[in-house]
């Protein structure tokens, strides 16, 4: 859904990352299935750092959230930009979703080098209270398994993050009506 990148070649660019150029974002919005026992929902790579993939999945009552992705170690902008920031802002991300939606979240990473560019890792499991509770440390390809207890998203769904009682939606106009910044 969330395309990152450019559509055109930027020479200012250590790497061309050309998403907007071959891909169109998906327009099927973020469905969750019951399936495995549960509620299931999905997105992939640049997905993740919206707060609205992993809110609408929660607004549909989401139990785990599986995504892949594939995030070069360098940030083709920003060359300087240190592997631990990038890391940092990946896991935030996953622990904010997981955290403000109740839910546990399962990101999966494409590692190691493709196409002669190296990409960051960084598989992970986040529990619906945002803790990180399994990691594959280090940049190559692995596996992780962690028992995910579905049961444990209830609490949350039931107490801070009960949508029908807490949600505000007559405030959020903006976030469906705007999608650029306009100043006051």
């Amino acid at each position: 859904m969330h395309l990152p990148g450019h559509d055109e070649f930027d020479p200012q660019r250590t790497h061309q990352h050309l998403e907007k150029r071959y891909f169109e974002p998906g327009d099927l919005g973020f469905p969750v299935w019951r399936m495995l026992g549960g509620v299931i929902g999905m997105c992939i790579c640049n997905d993740r750092r919206w707060p609205e993939t992993y809110r609408v999945m929660g607004l549909q009552g989401v139990e785990i959230v599986v995504l892949g992705f594939n995030t070069p170690s360098v940030n083709s902008q920003r060359g300087g930009e240190a592997i631990e920031k990038r890391l940092f802002h990946h896991r935030l991300s996953l622990q904010a979703g997981a955290y403000q939606n109740s839910t546990w979240v399962v990101a999966v990473a494409k590692a190691g080098t493709e196409d002669g560019h190296h990409c960051m890792g960084g598989t992970c499991i986040v529990n619906p209270d945002g803790e990180i509770v399994a990691e594959l440390e280090g940049e190559e390809d692995g596996i992780i398994v962690h028992d995910c207890d579905l049961d444990a998203t209830r609490f949350g769904k039931e107490t801070v993050f009960d949508f029908k009682r807490h949600r505000r939606i007559e405030h959020y106009g903006r976030i469906t009506s705007q999608v650029g910044v306009e100043l006051p």
